[in-house]
């Protein structure tokens, strides 16, 4: 039996539940295809999932193996994978919300859940997109619609999610406002953003008015970031709050207002990741890589992405 490294989990916990395993290494079922994870990116989700949040409902009691951002080399492929053959190279967010297994030396998944990776950039840079970038894309593409001349506002705009999403709502026409501190609003302006708060001394509802959409990457569990994204929404405006849903309450609190709040969750999409690959290409959206760990270094990764003040991404060199 081949075997393959990968970071797993025993229990929930703390960063120091994260080991290096070795694990029988996967084989492609029809339509599926085996891709040698090259890098990995991390997300919010996996330090949540980690400690028994996030997507642990849907994977059960450990043992698994965290991560969904993947870019690699397709290995092998199963019977009946016309779109892609070995050694090309691919990325994706295969399986979300099931276990994908990223941080792990080989992943299998369907073909379609992946896409060529950008060819201008390499893997570590494209392991940072997929999660972070189809989150972005859904929202303000599939869920929003967002149109030329609508202005779009932005929470936690410096992060993960949030610096894709300044980008791709400039690329759709909109007038871009985000959230963060003082020190990310030069580099946040040169990937588009019209107008930025700091928020830390600053309340965004005083300064900021009629917005058509707001990306809510906080949520209410601090500072009632969604509530108070009701204040600055014009009527029929929309609030996608992403990270932690719409309460029964927020609810209630925008039909009173005439306003619209949806809870949001990505989905595996390699036909929006081929097109966000020709957006990187063309060079209208930037990726932003803050640092890459190697794999045994997965547990201190996650305790660098808990301190919540990364600028862009962190990705797991894996191999």
């Amino acid at each position: 039996m081949a075997l393959m490294r990968a970071v797993s989990q025993d229990a929930f916990g703390g960063p120091e539940v994260l080991r290096t395993v070795d694990l029988p290494r996967p084989e492609p079922l029809p339509t599926e295809v085996l891709v040698r994870v090259v890098s990995a990116g991390l997300n919010p989700v996996d330090v949540k999932t980690r400690e028994g949040g996030g997507m642990a409902g849907v994977l059960g009691e450990p043992p698994f193996v965290l991560g969904w951002d993947v870019s690699g080399v397709v290995e092998e492929v199963g019977f009946g994978v016309h779109n892609l053959r070995p050694g090309d190279e691919v990325y994706g967010m295969p399986w979300f919300p099931r276990q994908a297994g990223a941080f792990a030396e080989y992943v299998t998944a369907p073909s379609r859940q992946f896409a060529r990776k950008p060819r201008s950039v390499g893997h570590d840079e494209a392991a940072a997109v997929p999660l972070a970038a189809l989150t972005a894309w859904q929202a303000l593409v599939d869920a929003a619609g967002v149109r030329p001349g609508q202005r779009v506002l932005v929470h936690a705009a410096a992060g993960g999610v949030g610096h894709f999403a300044v980008q791709f709502a400039k690329h759709l026409g909109a007038h871009v406002i985000g959230t963060a501190r003082s020190g990310k609003h030069e580099w946040l302006r040169g990937l588009g953003a019209d107008e930025l708060v700091d928020y830390t001394s600053a309340r965004f509802e005083e300064t900021v008015k009629d917005v058509d959409v707001v990306v809510d990457l906080v949520g209410d569990g601090h500072d009632a970031t969604s509530t108070r994204s009701l204040d600055v929404l014009v009527p029929g405006g929309l609030l996608l709050a992403v990270p932690s849903g719409v309460s029964p309450e927020l609810a209630r609190r925008a039909e009173e207002r005439g306003l619209r709040a949806s809870a949001f969750l990505v989905e595996p999409d390699g036909a929006a990741l081929a097109r966000i690959a020709e957006l990187i290409d063309d060079g209208r959206v930037r990726v932003e890589v803050e640092e890459v760990f190697p794999l045994e270094r997965a547990g201190e990764a996650h305790k660098r992405l808990a301190e919540g003040r990364t600028r862009g991404k962190l990705v797991l060199r894996v191999g």
